[in-house]
């Protein structure tokens, strides 16, 4: 049987070091690469191949979300366990979107990473009880679809995307560089973001953002 090849990513030497022994003392696992920021995660990932990732959420240059989005655009098969200091029902909802299977925070990390693990390693997903909980709420609140200024909206994971990228004071052509899209496709969105959050201007957009955890205060 071929060893089950693990990549950690995360920019603390003693995050990733002890998950490497939990992983390494499990019979035909092996850890096949490792990263300290997002970027070098998905170079490492399109590299090595790994059939499970586990990816820090809050990695510098690129955040787990999104390195997480690259990965599974290269790599649709392998699979992503997500760990993080803090949770959202806002980012959880995204991070499962974008095709995470499991999602823990890094208190629990010593006790569910190798479950989490071997579940999504036969991919099926593995969630604690709390996460679960948060899904759960997720999905009866409908909360996919929420009223601004009186009107239905709905916004898409790459308009977050956009969101979180102005909101952080980016250009129009920064945005289009940090997506891979061109500048009348960023500017497109610009515009339809504005347009159905029913906003005016930037400072408006950075309101938004805040006050829906897409980017901290």
């Amino acid at each position: 049987m071929r060893p089950l090849r693990i990549l950690i990513a995360d920019d603390h030497e003693v995050v990733r070091e002890g998950m490497r022994a939990l992983i390494e003392h499990e019979p035909g696992w092996r850890v096949c690469g490792t990263a300290t920021n997002g970027q070098e995660a998905v170079h490492t990932a399109k590299k090595v191949k790994p059939h499970v990732a586990v990816l820090d959420m809050a990695m510098p240059n690129l955040d787990g979300l999104e390195a997480l989005r690259e990965i599974k655009r290269a790599l649709p098969n392998t699979e992503v366990v997500i760990f993080s200091a803090h949770h959202s029902e806002e980012v959880i909802g995204q991070l499962f979107e974008a095709g995470a299977k499991s999602y823990i925070q890094k208190s629990d990390a010593g006790r569910y990473l190798v479950a989490a693990i071997k579940s999504i390693a036969e991919h099926k997903p593995f969630f604690t009880s709390e996460i679960s909980q948060i899904l759960f709420a997720k999905f009866l609140s409908g909360s996919a679809g929420k009223k601004q200024n009186g009107q239905e909206h709905t916004v898409t994971a790459r308009e977050r995307d956009v969101v979180r990228l102005l909101a952080g004071g980016n250009s129009n052509k920064e945005v289009a560089n940090a997506l891979g899209i061109s500048i009348r496709t960023a500017e497109t969105h610009r515009a339809t973001l504005m347009r159905k959050l029913g906003l005016e201007s930037l400072a408006a957009l950075v309101r938004y953002a805040i006050r829906n955890n897409i980017i901290e205060a």
